[in-house]
């Protein structure tokens, strides 16, 4: 049982309840589990509180809808938005707090039709390594990755949904450059927002209120002799354009954009007019990102998935499979998983890419090429993990899209 519904049934009736006692006994729990988001939003009958744990949300509690303007009023003061605003979204922050193990909170506010749903999204400064071999990258990924970031200039793409580890990633990338050149390296990022504060990097956040924009950012960022640029987000055709002629005159540019596909982030950059030999000769190097759940190592046990999932397999890899899942235990909260690893797609642009990104060819055809040129899908690379007993097959199937075996 967790501390907020051991708190409740320790009350006599719902006017006896301390609003700031429950909220921080809501973030105590989170917390202590692992989550990375809390929802609390108003249902029907109820206000519930999920709690997002790898990447998957969990019903935590569910509390009378009476206690939503009080438990969204304490909230609103803990991030300093405006408390009587009901009626238009609010985002704040919530500076980290002893109390509740130091962790800091970004807090959004936005009203619906039953009332205001709030998400805390919850950063714990402990439990982030921007340890380029923490990631969980497969071997063969991780050491062509250092070799793109060894290089003195290009574009290195990472795509992947929200939440698929992107910003980790490029945050370790850039911590790696750090700690092997030193003082030696001027390092530069624009982003929205700045999630850590990195030692020895200038880090920018973009205000669109004051026009202090990407474009912006990055135009003024030229004039300060930067070697390397993080651009946080690549979402538009001005970005875009400065990204890549960045990587074209002696930077190293690290970003992400959203594409269905790594090899359809090129279409992506065509269709924001970025002509295909400009990016032929910038980008260097694309990485599909998704985050897996692993088996928790305490109560996993071998399996047999459905036979309609098996006939997805080649029969060779049946022969050698070892599958098995989590069944639930106290350690892994009764989930069957514990924590998360990267499954990686990594697309190294060499000569016969090059032309083919040349020759505008369909994103199906390119990534042919790149898989005749030897990168591993992502389907490659999660079923491996799959068959190793890392993860249930199920897993892999609900994170990597089926058109993309």
């Amino acid at each position: 049982m967790n501390q907020t519904t051991r708190y409740l049934q320790s009350v006599s009736d719902q006017q006896a309840i301390e609003i700031g006692a429950l909220v921080n006994y809501l973030l105590i729990d989170a917390i202590k589990v692992g989550a990375s988001d809390i929802h609390i939003e108003p249902w029907e009958s109820t206000l519930v509180v999920r709690i997002r744990l790898n990447g998957v949300l969990n019903e935590l509690v569910h509390l009378p809808l009476d206690l939503m303007e009080k438990i969204s009023g304490r909230l609103k003061v803990m991030a300093n938005l405006i408390s009587y605003q009901t009626d238009l979204p609010q985002e704040g922050h919530a500076p980290a707090n002893a109390e509740l193990g130091g962790v800091e909170l970004r807090i959004s506010v936005f009203p619906t039709v039953r009332g205001e749903k709030i998400v805390i999204r919850i950063f714990d400064p402990s439990n982030r390594s921007f340890d380029l071999g923490s990631l969980g990258f497969e071997e063969e990924t991780l050491q062509t990755f250092i070799k793109l970031l060894a290089r003195p200039s290009g574009l290195i793409l990472l795509t992947g949904p929200t939440g698929s580890g992107k910003t980790t990633a490029i945050y370790a990338a850039l911590y790696h450059l750090v700690q092997r050149s030193g003082p030696a390296i001027s390092i530069s990022s624009v982003e929205d927002p700045v999630e850590f504060n990195l030692p020895m990097i200038s880090q920018a956040q973009i205000n669109p209120h004051k026009e202090f924009t990407y474009p912006v950012a990055l135009r003024s960022l030229m004039r300060q002799d930067p070697q390397v640029i993080m651009v946080g987000e690549i979402r538009d055709p001005e970005t875009a354009a400065i990204a890549v002629q960045a990587g074209l005159t002696g930077h190293l540019v690290i970003s992400t954009i959203h594409s269905g596909s790594t090899a359809g982030v090129f279409a992506r950059l065509i269709n924001m007019d970025i002509e295909p030999f400009l990016l032929a000769s910038s980008v260097s190097g694309v990485i599909g990102l998704r985050l897996i759940r692993k088996n928790c190592t305490y109560c996993a046990q071998p399996y047999q998935p459905e036979p309609g999932f098996l006939r997805l397999l080649p029969p060779e890899a049946l022969e050698t499979a070892a599958f098995r899942r989590g069944v639930g235990c106290a350690e892994c909260v009764h989930t069957g998983y514990s924590g998360r690893t990267a499954v990686t797609e990594m697309l190294v642009v060499n000569e016969v890419l090059r032309d083919a990104i040349l020759q505008k060819m369909p994103t199906r055809s390119l990534q042919q090429v790149a898989i005749q040129q030897g990168m591993q899908t992502l389907w490659d690379m999660g079923l491996r993990r799959a068959l190793s007993g890392q993860t249930p097959l199920e897993e892999i199937l609900r994170v990597v899209a089926v058109d993309q075996f």
